[in-house]
C-alpha cells in the first residue's frame, strides 16, 4: 500500500480529531455528570462557512475573529467542544460570586478542552483553542451547547497558529 503525503495528513488529522473527542468525553466531570458535547468538522465547505461567519462577527466581537478566521480557513479540521449548563445540585459557597452549578459546568468544559489539546499535542498535531470559533459555530447552529470553543487542527512544516498577524479590523 502507498499513501501519499496529502492522504496521510488527512487521515492523521481525522484520527487525531476522533481521539480528541474521546479525551474530552472521558475527562473528569463534576459529580460525574457529562455535560460535554463534541463535533469534528473536516468538510472544507463547512470550514469555509465557519470562517466566513467569523469574519462577519469581527466587527461586533473584535479583530481577532478575522485573524482566527484565516486560521480556520487554512486548517485541516476543527474540533468543536461545548458544554451544557446543567444543574448539579451544588450549594453556592458564601464567598463565591457565581452559581456553583454554572462554575462547575464551565470547569468541566475547561478540563475537556485541556484533555483534547493534550491528545493533539501528543500526536504532534498543531492546534489552538479559540473562543471565536465557538461563537461562530453557535451562530451557525453547528453544536447544541450553551458554551462552545473550537480547536482548529493543522499539519504543516510550521505551526500556522503562531506568528499570526492581527487584521486591520476594529480592535476592541
Amino acid at each position: 500500500m502507498l499513501i501519499d503525503e496529502g492522504d496521510a495528513v488527512k487521515k492523521a488529522v481525522e484520527a487525531a480529531a476522533v481521539l480528541m473527542v474521546a479525551s474530552a468525553k472521558t475527562a473528569p466531570k463534576a459529580r460525574g455528570v457529562d455535560n460535554i458535547v463534541c463535533m469534528v468538522v473536516t468538510d472544507k465547505g463547512i470550514l469555509e462557512k465557519l470562517a466566513a461567519k467569523m469574519r462577519e462577527l469581527a466587527g461586533r466581537y473584535g479583530a481577532f475573529f478575522e485573524r482566527d478566521a484565516d486560521s480556520v480557513a487554512g486548517s485541516d479540521a476543527v474540533v468543536l467542544i461545548g458544554c451544557r449548563l446543567v444543574k448539579l445540585s451544588l450549594v453556592k459557597p458564601d464567598k463565591w460570586l457565581l452559581d456553583a452549578d454554572t462554575v462547575n459546568s464551565l470547569v468541566n468544559l475547561g478540563i475537556a478542552l485541556g484533555s483534547a489539546v493534550k491528545t493533539a499535542s501528543m500526536l504532534n498535531i498543531d492546534n489552538r483553542i479559540m473562543f471565536s470559533v465557538g461563537v461562530a459555530a453557535q451562530e451557525l447552529g453547528l453544536l447544541d451547547a450553551d458554551i462552545v470553543y473550537g480547536v482548529p487542527l493543522s499539519i504543516r512544516g510550521k505551526n500556522m497558529y503562531f506568528d499570526r498577524q492581527q487584521s486591520s479590523a476594529r480592535k476592541p
